[in-house]
């Protein structure tokens, strides 16, 4: 099969960078996509890390460390970005005032104005697709949580909780870098790195909190610069939030976890949705294991435990009984947004990415859980959608 090419750039060369155009790498492993990413162009600060898309992409044209550059390029069509999250306010907006596709790093603006901002931008350009990085709801196991919640399988929610757990910063003396503070990161700290992963699933069921409880804590303040001295850590470390999701059916709590410091977890994402006729939960931790219950009145209650395997939303080379991964969960995540452009806005797909819409509710979830732990009050949610 011929697949129409779309020309890509590339802003920012450090891990994600490299990560996606891996996946564009790995193209081939896709079935029946009739549209493939070209890697045209890559933009860094810094010009060590463009070595290494020179030696592995010969479809190249453009290597800069200025990403104008890359963004005057006619032949380039839709533009991935991974910087920090300071920039992402100037960086995106110039993505699509330069008539560019967005595919950008979460959480889509160092705070709720900047991510007015981007949107502004956005409404000013409508044939653009933008579209934010979530690649764990890809994973089979989120899928099947999130088709069974979706079809109301799951009777009357009784409670829902997401989470995403790391521990490499229980370490002391890990290096600090630019996501421990605030004037890069944001004020947000771990729920601005790793809140969208988690709300996605959530906001596309339409579960949106009326009002957030929060707990952050931070638990070291300084950390080791990576050059021989010491750095001010200043963001928050953990998070838990208690949300109130109200339906047509009764409210129910949704707890959020975004934890850098969850000893033993290595980089663990999870979903666990309960309800009064089903109920399922699946974690990154144990990628090929769904567990899940059926209730019927007056039967037992018992959960059991389902092997699950390749089963990808959009087709691949592998088999069905083999295990998915996470540069999986990126190649599927890439092919949604590469057929969200080939074919527009209003085409039906197996799964989207995250929207423009939803960073904007996960902003306005985040800046609530911010006023809660300041005040220590149960804060009302300020959806915002005007732009």
């Amino acid at each position: 099969m011929k697949r129409k090419p779309l020309h890509f750039g590339i802003i920012g060369g450090g891990l994600m960078g490299r990560e996606i155009a891996s996946a564009f790498a790995r193209w081939c492993h896709l079935l029946e996509l009739p549209v493939r990413p070209v890697l045209r162009g890559v933009a860094s600060g810094r010009e060590s890390s463009l070595t290494w898309f020179k030696d592995n992409f010969d479809t190249l044209t453009t290597t800069t460390t200025d990403y104008r550059d890359l963004l005057a390029s006619t032949e380039i069509e839709a533009v991935y970005v991974a910087v920090p999250h300071q920039l992402h306010e100037s960086i995106y907006t110039d993505c699509l005032r330069a008539g560019k596709h967005l595919f950008g790093e979460k959480p889509f603006g160092i705070d709720a104005g900047a991510n007015d901002t981007i949107a502004s931008a956005a409404a000013s350009n409508p044939t653009a697709i933008v579209r934010c990085v979530s690649q764990f709801p890809f994973y089979p196991g989120a899928q099947a949580v999130y088709k069974c919640a979706a079809a109301g399988q799951c009777g009357r929610i009784l409670e829902v909780e997401v989470g995403f757990l790391h521990s490499s910063d229980l370490n002391p003396d890990k290096p600090g870098n630019w996501k421990r503070q605030n004037a890069t990161n944001g004020l947000y700290g771990c729920m601005g790195d790793l809140g969208l992963h988690v709300l996605h699933i959530p906001l596309r069921l339409g579960w949106k909190p009326a009002n957030v409880r929060s707990v952050l804590t931070k638990i070291y303040t300084e950390r080791p610069d990576g050059r021989g001295g010491r750095m001010v850590c200043d963001t928050w470390d953990n998070a838990t939030l208690l949300c109130d999701v109200p339906t047509d059916c009764g409210n129910f709590p949704l707890t959020v976890k975004t934890h850098r410091i969850a000893p033993g977890e290595k980089n663990t994402w999870y979903i666990k949705v309960i309800g009064t006729k089903r109920g399922m939960i699946f974690s990154t931790k144990e990628p090929r294991t769904l567990r899940s219950f059926e209730y019927r009145s007056g039967a037992e209650q018992a959960w059991a435990t389902q092997d699950i395997g390749y089963d990808s939303l959009y087709r691949t080379v592998t088999g069905g009984i083999f295990e998915f991964g996470f540069s999986d969960a990126i190649l599927q995540m890439l092919a949604s947004f590469c057929d969200r452009v080939h074919q527009g806005p209003d085409h039906r797909l197996p799964f989207d990415c995250a929207t423009l819409q939803e960073t904007r509710d996960h902003h306005a979830i985040l800046t609530a859980a911010l006023v809660s732990q300041e005040n220590a009050i149960t804060a009302p949610v300020h959806y915002r959608s005007d732009v």
